[in-house]
């Protein structure tokens, strides 16, 4: 009869260690990145504001990561990670925005601000609603339900991305294109649209080694030319939307109607279900 193998069960870290702090730590440096690219927009550091909110978007990724690793997953890092998510990715950029051109749009420009924050917001009730709902242990679905508020952060700011690397006057700084640009991005975010949770994909064997070689490569490209980069990926993220509508389509006139069940969660600080 072979070994048994008895597997140790992880136990939370004890109350007051600095460890179990660590999640809810990293959800406060998003916040804090989030509000210094207000900052940066306030001083017309364009660049530099964007790269803030990039690195709260890795922050909101390593916090629940973190959580889960260490098992310190708590109902106030659930909730501190929402409210450091509105500010990070539904205020920070909307002000951004209007602050480098949707002031030009009058009062067109504000309005498309108040919609991205307001949707935003709402993303965010929808999640902690549908939490309180269905619990932590529901099945994950492989795409998320909606663009979620980090992405939809980057998709708002792909036009100042664009005048980054065209660097001269055009459609992508125009206050009405990016009025209208914005506005359709607040709707992503509270549609019922599938779209892409990397954590949903499944690389087989024999395309890891590959795939490999691609992260070196993007990563290199983002070093020498990381503007054009983020645009080429936010371009693919768009693409993917309408593929991933056309096959969830397509199992559903397979199988009939499945109820949709959240997916990986890619940075909340408590439980695993799907991302703001």
């Amino acid at each position: 009869m072979p070994p048994t193998i008895r597997t140790r069960r992880r136990l939370p870290p004890p109350a007051g260690s600095f460890f179990r702090m660590l999640p809810n730590a990293l959800t406060t440096l998003a916040l804090c990145a989030g509000m210094n690219a207000i900052r940066f927009a306030v001083q017309g550091r364009w660049e530099a504001a964007v790269v803030a909110i990039v690195i709260a978007a890795v922050l909101d990724t390593l916090d629940g990561r973190t959580a889960r690793l260490l098992n310190a997953q708590s109902k106030f890092g659930a909730e501190l990670d929402s409210l450091a998510d509105i500010v990070s990715f539904g205020v920070t950029p909307a002000i951004l925005l209007y602050l480098w051109t949707l002031h030009g749009a009058g009062n067109i420009g504000w309005m498309a601000t108040l919609a991205y924050a307001i949707c935003a917001a709402l993303r965010l009730a929808r999640f902690n609603t549908a939490l309180s709902q269905i619990g932590p242990r529901q099945p994950k679905a492989p795409y998320f339900v909606g663009v979620p508020t980090p992405a939809g952060a980057g998709l708002a700011m792909l036009p100042l991305v664009i005048d980054f690397e065209i660097g001269e006057p055009g459609f992508a700084n125009h206050p009405y294109i990016v009025g209208i640009w914005v506005m359709g991005i607040a709707l992503l975010m509270v549609s019922r649209i599938p779209t892409l949770s990397l954590s949903g994909i499944h690389v087989s064997q024999k395309f890891r080694l590959p795939l490999l070689a691609v992260i070196g490569i993007a990563a290199g490209a983002t070093v020498d030319s990381p503007w054009a980069t983020a645009i080429f990926v936010a371009v693919g993220y768009l693409a993917s939307i309408p593929l991933l509508y056309w096959q969830r389509n397509k199992l559903r006139a397979k199988l009939g109607p499945q109820p949709e069940a959240p997916p990986a969660d890619e940075g909340d600080s408590t439980v695993t279900s799907f991302h703001r």
